[in-house]
Parts: structure tokens; sequence; C-alpha cells
């Protein structure tokens, strides 16, 4: 006879998701402690990739002796291109090596793939936040204004941009625990999403026809949101902001009904 109280079953829903807690937990730290090198200290170089890479297109537009194709900034201009492309390439292409990377973990029953897939996705947001902060107080140090015309409006275009990087990093990430080589591609496809992302030229600059076909790509519309937020009136013949979350939570959905059909063949 079970004399077990019905007052004890929250605590056991409680001790379930501290257990749940612990693990994400658990992961988080081998993923900062095993980024770059396979130490703690390789976490920075992961939040200091990003800056280097204005660093370098700044150099090179120096040495070329050319200017930002829109606004005053050649710093600022590069900054709201390329840390929407970051957030959605860092966290779409490291949850879809999580997978792969940390698959003897999942010989614990304790661990899912939907547990590497969360922890992967909240130190990558983690990380984009760091990224952002350090930044704004480059900018404030160089003494360059960094602050946008709508705050609100750059947030979410970064929001936007990790969720687009969630959805395609889980759909990859599937893809990826069953087929291993899946991750060298999606890396290469990432240089290709770089080029004609929109970070280096202006959308509505181009051909109404080229226009058109790079309107489809879900990127360019995370860094259009990004710098309408920076430039008045900036984007608005190109810029769907609903395109992109649909973009984002689509993938998402395809992603976790991946995970859930194919979960077997993800654990050989």
């Amino acid at each position: 006879m079970n004399t077990a109280s019905p007052f004890l079953e929250p605590l056991r829903g409680r001790a379930l998701l501290e257990a749940q807690g612990r693990i994400l937990v658990a992961l988080m730290l081998r993923d900062i402690r095993t980024r770059f090198f396979g130490k703690a200290w390789g976490f920075v170089i992961a939040i200091a990739w990003p800056i280097s890479h204005i660093l370098i297109l700044l150099g090179v537009y120096e040495l070329i002796g050319r200017s930002a194709p829109y606004g005053e900034s050649t710093a600022l201009w590069f900054a709201t291109g390329i840390i929407p492309f970051m957030a959605f390439s860092y966290m779409s292409r490291l949850i879809s090596l999580g997978v792969l990377v940390n698959k003897p973990l999942l010989t614990y029953p304790v661990v899912s793939v939907m547990d590497i897939i969360l922890s992967r996705a909240i130190v990558e947001a983690l990380s984009a936040s760091m990224v952002v902060i350090i930044m704004c107080s480059l900018f404030w140090a160089l003494d360059i204004d960094f602050m946008p015309t709508s705050i609100v409006e750059a947030a979410e275009a970064l929001l936007a941009s990790m969720l687009l990087g969630l959805g395609v990093g889980v759909v990859s990430a599937v893809v990826t625990g069953m087929i291993p080589y899946w991750a060298v591609g999606y890396g290469l496809f990432i240089i290709f999403l770089w080029i004609t992302s929109g970070v280096v030229f202006v959308p509505s600059a181009l051909p109404e026809q080229l226009r058109t076909i790079v309107s489809y790509h879900p990127v360019l519309h995370c860094i259009e949101w990004m710098r309408s937020a920076y430039y008045d009136g900036y984007g608005m013949a190109v810029l769907s902001k609903t395109y992109v979350i649909w973009w984002g939570l689509g993938s998402l959905f395809v992603g976790l009904i991946m995970e859930r059909l194919l979960r077997g063949k993800v654990l050989q």
C-alpha cells in the first residue's frame, strides 16, 4: 500500500527540475572549459573572435583607402553587420557540433540530446551578450557613438539572429549526429552565407533582380534589422522582420520534430 502523501508530488517535480538544472550547468561548464585548446580562458578567445573580425575588416578598408558604404563610421557599419551574423553563425554552428563533440555523454541515461543543445544555446546567448558589452565599451573608449536610434529594435534584431541560429542549429545538430561529415559541409556553407549576407554591402543598392534573389537570405534580414536600428530609413526596400521570425520558429519546430523522430539514429 502506498502511504506517500500527495503533497510530496510537487517536491518530486521540483527535485527533477533541480537535477535537470545541474545537468545543464555541468554541460555548460564543460563546454566553456573545452573551448579553444581545452582551457577555460579559451572562452575569452571565443568572445574576442568577432571583435577581431571587425578590426581585420577595418584594417583592410584602411589599406585600400575605402570608407563605409553607409553612414559616417566604418567601425559602426561593420559592427552592426558582424554582430548579428556572428550571433547566428556561432549559435547554429556550435549547436550543430555540440551533439557530435558530446556524443560519448549520451551513453549516460541522464543526458539527452536536448540537454546538449540547450546548454550550448545558453552559452552562445551569454557569449553574444558579452560581445555586445565589450564592443560598446570599446566604442565608448574610442569616442565612437554606438547608441542606436532605437535600443529596442537593436535588441530585437540580436534576439532574432539568435533565434534563427538556434533553429538552424537544432536541425544541423540532428543531421550531424547521424552524418558527422555534415559539420564540415555546414562550416563551409557559413562562408557562403557570410559573403551573401550583406555584411560588407548595401542590399538595397543592388539591381532589382539581384536584390530580389538576396532577399530570400534570412541572415541578411537580421543584419538589415540591426542596421535599421542605427540608420533612419535603412533597409526598408528589403527588410522583412516576420520573414526572419518565421524562419527561426519554423526551423526550430522542424529540428525538434527531427530530434524526436530520429533520436535513435543520433544515439547510434
